[in-house]
């Protein structure tokens, strides 16, 4: 499954000691972390969901957007190439267990050359004029925990339709810290990761839905395949199995991914992706939240179920709230070490625009002793 708009390229800019995108001109724009909204505004969210959400997309057109999700991705691709989004470099402020602790000292060094850029953000609601900053911060009180890897792998096998995947045959076999991204897109997390961690026991997998985005990924000068390993595969294909023995991840990392999936779909995902971690792996997740601005933005007819729309190219995205994700990870056996809001207020002073986002960021770690149903 591809990623969903969250990190678009455009012209960036400097002004007032902010990073800006716009594509036509420098406009006043200021940006607020941590705000809450009061009770009107909160109320004014959930009547315009509401509005919006009363004509429903028909039933024949859901089918063709659940039935052809992979032909609307690989047109996405086609189109942009690897053009559109903008590199992840806050990943390892928000995620440090992407940064196992040897490679701590380099990954400073890196971080303090890249300080001056900052992810990008659009919305979503098929109105591409509208490019906004997403500004990330390092809140080091509440990332704390590492991912730890066990010293020793058991050996795995497991069925991969006529194949047989043991566990020291696998692509990467021989690593001892491994990462899997599920909904790759053309490499924004997996190219930082692979540039900032150069220790040879890392090794990252990384699939997407779109045949078209792997071989982006697969055709980037930066593309190793003795460190990486990407390869297409559909999140929702109970049938499919993953070219990894369980039990044998250290992360999984999910952005603005599970979101592009059909709700019904969501918790059979996260529990098989959930069998690939080792006990004490961690699973990632950073996604839309309920009431963000793109929800808003989106007009009568676009809305497939509640809280779940569709774009006007035809990929879907919904809108969380902290529990219904809590209940996800939880059902597949995971423990929380982290779930939090992150509200943003940003002004385009000059468009007279304000912008409410909201975001949702996850940790959630399998126990050392896994339970039975995970």
């Amino acid at each position: 499954m591809a990623d969903s708009y969250p990190e678009p390229g455009g012209r960036r800019q400097q002004f007032g000691g902010r990073l800006l995108s716009d594509p036509a001109r420098v406009f006043h724009h200021n940006a607020w972390d941590n705000v809450e909204w009061s009770a009107e505004q909160a109320a004014a969210a959930e009547r315009k969901v509401r509005e919006n959400s009363t004509q429903r997309v028909c039933p024949e057109k859901q089918v063709d957007y659940e039935t052809n999700a992979h032909k609307y991705w690989n047109d996405f691709y086609k189109i942009h190439e690897n053009g559109f989004f903008k590199d992840r470099h806050w990943l390892f402020t928000e995620f440090p267990e992407l940064a196992p602790s040897q490679n701590q000292n380099h990954l400073m060094d890196w971080l303090s050359e890249k300080k001056s850029e900052v992810p990008e953000c659009r919305s979503n609601a098929g109105e591409p004029g509208l490019i906004t900053e997403e500004q990330h911060k390092c809140s080091s009180n509440s990332l704390g925990h590492k991912a730890q890897a066990l010293p020793v792998e058991e050996k795995v096998t497991q069925k991969l339709g006529h194949l047989e995947i043991c566990a020291d045959e696998f692509p990467g076999s021989s690593a001892t810290y491994r990462i899997l991204e599920v909904g790759c897109g053309v490499g924004n997390t997996v190219f930082p990761i692979l540039e900032t961690n150069n220790d040879p026991r890392l090794f990252v997998y990384c699939c997407d839905f779109s045949s078209t985005a792997i071989q982006l990924v697969q055709a980037n000068s930066a593309y190793d395949a003795a460190r990486c390993f990407a390869f297409v595969h559909d999140l929702c294909d109970e049938d499919k199995s993953y070219p990894i023995p369980g039990e044998s991840l250290d992360i999984i990392i999910l952005i603005f991914v599970l979101s592009a999936i059909v709700p019904d779909k969501m918790q059979n995902a996260i529990t098989r992706l959930s069998r690939l971690l080792k006990p004490g792996g961690m699973m990632l997740l950073r996604d839309y939240g309920r009431h963000d601005m793109a929800q808003l933005r989106f007009k009568k007819g676009q809305c497939l179920s509640e809280n779940f729309y569709v774009r006007g190219d035809g990929t879907r995205v919904y809108f969380f709230t902290q529990d219904e994700l809590d209940t996800l990870f939880t059902t597949a056996g995971l423990e929380k070490v982290q779930n939090l809001v992150d509200r943003r207020l940003q002004v385009n002073r000059g468009k007279q625009l304000t912008m409410y986002r909201v975001w949702i960021q996850c940790k959630y770690r399998k126990p050392l002793l896994a339970n039975s149903g995970s």
